[in-house]
């Protein structure tokens, strides 16, 4: 092991020394089945190797759970600390566990922490139970979200990922879940606990430890989830954040969890020595105004509907990147958030990405009488 370790470092030496060496010509994660090394904000893709063949994804099935779970809390329908009655079913899980009962009574938030820190299959068909009605209804759901994300190579069978036929995931669909998932930033703030206790002052303590070793033992890793089984092997999606960039690595099928830790690491190593991000414009930028017909407020500032990043190689220094807003006049009332047009951006007058333009802040529609006013003033204004 730590021969392959002096390999991995002599590769990444070897990139830094020669910048024209580029991913493809070298093998990350070599003893992984599919490959992805994506960079969060831009969703470029830095690395793959066999990214859309399918796989069984183990307990890295539990991110698209997660995914519907923060999306459901965040709706407000489904509170953290909403108390949830155990199934069952759920209780009957096998694999790894939280120890739930049936009938056992525990918060969004314990389970959750269950979840994503202990990859309890209990945890996460309890939470699915509440949050689909069935695990069946649920499954369904994530199915739509995954047509929705625009995942080519996923099937969902169940909300937890034990081996079951026809359910299967690719290394790039699970790069474009988690890439959904990180955006829920609360998420990252249970992915990122080592270890801490469940039901700590009753008889019944249980001790999570992280499945994905790396929170710990590699800095800026804050998620996401590992899984295991006797079809899937040792698989990991793991994230991590160093100053404004965040990555994405995807394995599936690693011979071992020491194998796969390492190789991980050094995928996250490579990523960040060779790339770096530029922020053109933050999701607060003032990228202009436009009129509001019938506005309380005649204009409308323009923003970006988020962080609009350029993923660059450090050999190679920053991009030639221009913009351009699409928007037509707004009608009143409309809402912050609302989308009112795009932003195209352009590397060498090239298009390269679009991205929603939404408003500062909201408008209300005028009452008559503002209206009249206003109609008044212009007149004033044209003598």
């Amino acid at each position: 092991m730590f021969k392959l370790k002096k390999i991995l470092l002599g590769i990444l030496v070897a990139l830094l020394l020669c910048p024209n060496v580029m991913a493809e010509e070298i093998k990350l994660a070599p003893n992984a089945k599919g490959v992805v090394l994506m960079e969060a904000s831009t969703g470029e893709i830095i690395y793959e190797r066999d990214a859309d063949i399918k796989y069984a994804p183990a307990s890295m099935t539990k991110m698209m759970s997660m995914l519907l779970f923060m999306e459901a809390i965040e709706k407000g329908n489904m509170s953290w600390d909403e108390k949830v009655r155990v199934s069952a079913n759920a209780s009957s899980m096998g694999g790894s566990q939280i120890l739930l009962e049936t009938n056992e009574i525990m918060t969004v938030e314990d389970l959750l922490k269950g979840v994503s820190i202990g990859s309890g299959n209990d945890a996460t068909v309890a939470l699915a139970e509440r949050v689909g009605g069935t695990e069946n209804h649920f499954v369904q759901m994530m199915n739509e979200e995954a047509k929705r994300l625009g995942l080519k190579n996923t099937n969902f069978k169940n909300s937890h990922g034990l081996d079951e036929a026809n359910h299967y995931s690719s290394a790039h669909d699970m790069a474009l879940i988690a890439q959904g998932l990180v955006r829920h930033e609360k998420i990252l703030e249970f992915s990122s606990i080592y270890e801490t206790y469940l039901r700590a002052n009753t008889d019944r303590k249980f001790w999570l430890v992280n499945t994905n070793k790396l929170v710990r033992f590699y800095k800026g890793v804050d998620g996401l989830k590992t899984g295991y089984t006797n079809e899937a092997g040792f698989c990991l999606t793991a994230t991590a954040k160093k100053e404004d960039m965040r990555l994405i690595a995807v394995v599936f099928g690693e011979p071992d969890s020491t194998m796969r830790n390492n190789e991980v690491s050094a995928m996250l190593d490579y990523g960040f020595n060779v790339y770096a991000i530029e922020r053109v414009l933050s999701g607060e930028s003032n990228i202009g105004k436009v009129e509001v017909i019938k506005g309380k407020k005649e204009k409308a500032i323009l923003v970006p509907s988020e962080d609009i990043n350029i993923l660059y190689q450090k050999s190679v220094g920053k991009k030639n990147i221009t913009y351009k807003v699409n928007v037509d006049k707004l009608k009143a009332p409309i809402s912050k958030g609302d989308i009112v047009g795009y932003i195209d951006i352009f590397e060498n007058d090239k298009l390269i990405r679009s991205v929603d333009v939404t408003i500062m802040e909201s408008i209300e529609k005028a009452n008559i009488l503002g209206l009249y006013i206003r109609y008044i003033l212009d007149i004033v204004k044209g003598l």
